[in-house]
């Protein structure tokens, strides 16, 4: 039920992406140098990201990548699912079989903490991400 650094790596380099995206496209060397994660490793990240649409690539001289979308509608939610990161609980993935092919007691628990966790991911936006690292700076 932990997030991987498979999802922790890319809401960190969505927020890179979002602060430091004004002046235009961002490279991933940029990114990677900034937040000390692998290039090919980001490659592979921003890949997942540009399929479902959430970031943007430029080709050539002052390429890189943009946001596809306003930082406020994009929620971790979104960036975790992008990258193919499962939270799940329960030990049955989902599937109700975790006792003997038919649900364990504690089912139903753990369902429900899958919810609350993707409800909170859901709730916080990339944008408000950028807003509390930027009032951590400015501290």
């Amino acid at each position: 039920m932990r997030l991987t650094t498979k999802g922790r790596f890319a809401v960190t380099a969505l927020v890179d992406l979002a602060m430091n995206s004004q002046s235009g496209p961002v490279t991933l060397a940029s990114i990677s140098e900034r937040q000390k994660i692998s290039p090919s490793y980001l490659e592979q990240l921003f890949g997942k990201l540009r399929r479902r649409e959430l970031v943007t690539s430029v080709r050539g001289p002052g390429g890189g990548f943009s946001l596809a979308r306003p930082a406020e509608e994009v929620t971790v939610a979104h960036i975790v699912r992008a990258v193919d990161e499962v939270l799940d609980a329960t030990q049955c993935h989902g599937h109700q079989d975790c006792c003997d092919q038919h649900c364990c007691m504690t089912h139903d628990l753990w369902e429900s903490l899958n919810r609350k966790m993707y409800e909170y991911l859901d709730s916080v936006s990339l944008q408000s991400l950028v807003e509390r690292e930027l009032q951590k700076a400015a501290d």
